[in-house]
Parts: structure tokens; C-alpha cells; sequence
């Protein structure tokens, strides 16, 4: 059954010669961000995430919530496994989604074709299980022969439409997104959100950091909210959002 736990957890960027920076030699305590400290080499030390317990299961709809710098996306990519925490433990057990940086690995001297391929790779599937959805990734990204050409050759919103029907073909286990996304031109994001919709239907756990009370409300049962790489709660949808109006 997915599953996700987390166990004390805590991730510490470090930044070099932080004192030609401005940084003078103490710790830091701001209203939004990790906390920052610097050592006598004029290094400082921003913890991003302190201490984060967890543990997600089968049918949670999770909404991370939190101001600014609170530690949302930095917990979605430990989450993903593209961040790898100096202490604690991560176990994900089932099959992941990530809705971030959609274009990330998108070649922009490669053929539609060819990124599918590379992006669906990049995202952790087999070869053979993207082949097997490269006709169903070319008929909803409605981009035709345009699939044929270099994707340097695309607008904006062609570009935004291969890689959203790249990233949501597959349905996973575990999805996990980072703010809502709209995908594409106005013609495209009525089909987009349908798409969305399912695949948050179809998945056993949803974890969506967003700033969008009302998109948490609507999709989450359960939220936790952070401040400064801590998490101060985790409880109900409601009691979440009540607690987080009130800071």
C-alpha cells in the first residue's frame, strides 16, 4: 500500500563566503525563510527543513501550507528524492508523480518525439512504458507534426502543452504538486484541469504545497502547515486552514 514517513528529518543548504554578502557573523530569525547562520569562515548555513515527522497514508489528500520561504517545495523535492537530507530517514513506498518544473529535461534541440522519450526517462518510467503512451501523449498535446520538429521551434504555450501531457500520462501511486498548474493557452487549460482532476482522483495520495486556500480546501482532506522548515501542525483540512487565517 503507498506510504509515505518521514522521521526527523532536517535539510541544511550551505553558502560560501556568505560575508561578501552581507551577512554579518550571527544567527538569523526572520518572519518567513529557514533560519540562517554563519561560521567564522564567513560561511553561512540556512536550515531549510528541522525535525519533520510524517507519516501519509492510503487516501490522504495533503495540502502544505505556510507563507513564503515556510519550507513547502523544499519538503515536496525530499519527498520526490531530488533532495537528499543530512538527517532523518525517507520512505516513499509506491509509485511517484512529480507536478514541478514540468519542462525540466525538455531538449530544446530535440524533436517532440525524442523528448518524450528523454522526459518520460527523466521522471523514472521504462522506455517501454512511455513508448506504450507516446500515441496517447501525441493525441492530447494536440501538437501534430509539429511533434516532428525541434522543440525550439514551439511557442511558449506548445511547449507547456508537451510537457504537461508528458508528465500527467502515466498515472501514479503518490502525486505530488507544487502549486496548481495551468497548462498551455486558454483553449488547452479546460482540458488540462479535466486532466488534472482525474489524475488526483485516480492517485492513493495527493501532496499539494500551494498558497490557494480555496484549491486546498476543494482537493485536500488533511493539511500541515509550516514556518521556517518546522511544521507547527497537521490535522484536518479545516482546522488547518483555520489556524493558518489566523497567522
Amino acid at each position: 500500500m503507498p506510504r509515505i514517513r518521514l522521521e526527523n528529518v532536517s535539510l541544511v543548504y550551505t553558502v560560501y563566503d556568505a560575508t561578501d554578502r552581507s551577512l554579518k557573523k550571527v544567527v538569523y530569525d526572520f518572519p518567513v525563510g529557514g533560519l540562517i547562520s554563519t561560521d567564522r569562515k564567513g560561511n553561512a548555513s540556512v536550515t531549510a527543513l528541522q525535525n519533520i515527522s510524517l507519516d501519509i497514508r492510503e487516501g490522504d489528500r495533503v495540502a502544505i501550507l505556510g507563507h513564503n520561504g515556510a519550507g513547502k517545495s523544499t519538503l515536496l523535492r525530499v519527498l520526490s528524492g531530488v533532495y537528499v537530507p543530512q538527517k532523518g530517514e525517507v520512505t516513499v513506498e509506491g509509485k511517484i508523480s512529480t507536478l514541478f518544473s514540468i519542462d525540466l529535461g525538455i531538449d530544446q534541440f530535440a524533436t517532440g518525439y525524442e523528448n518524450i522519450i528523454l522526459r518520460g526517462l527523466i521522471l523514472g518510467h521504462s522506455r517501454a512504458e512511455v513508448e506504450r503512451h507516446i500515441d496517447e501523449i501525441s493525441d492530447f498535446s494536440e501538437l501534430g507534426s509539429f511533434l516532428h520538429m525541434p522543440v525550439r521551434t514551439y511557442s511558449t504555450g506548445m511547449r507547456l502543452r508537451l510537457a504537461f501531457a508528458i508528465a500527467t500520462s502515466i498515472q501514479p501511486e503518490i502525486l505530488l504538486m507544487d502549486e496548481w498548474i495551468g497548462a498551455g493557452d486558454s483553449q488547452f487549460i479546460e482540458k488540462a484541469e479535466k486532466r488534472l482532476h482525474h489524475l488526483i482522483e485516480s492517485s492513493s495520495i495527493l501532496v499539494l504545497a500551494t498558497h490557494d486556500i480555496n484549491h486546498a480546501s476543494h482537493f485536500c482532506n488533511k493539511a500541515l502547515l509550516m514556518k521556517q522548515g518546522e511544521i507547527i501542525d497537521f490535522d484536518s483540512i479545516d482546522s488547518i486552514v483555520k489556524l493558518h487565517s489566523n497567522l
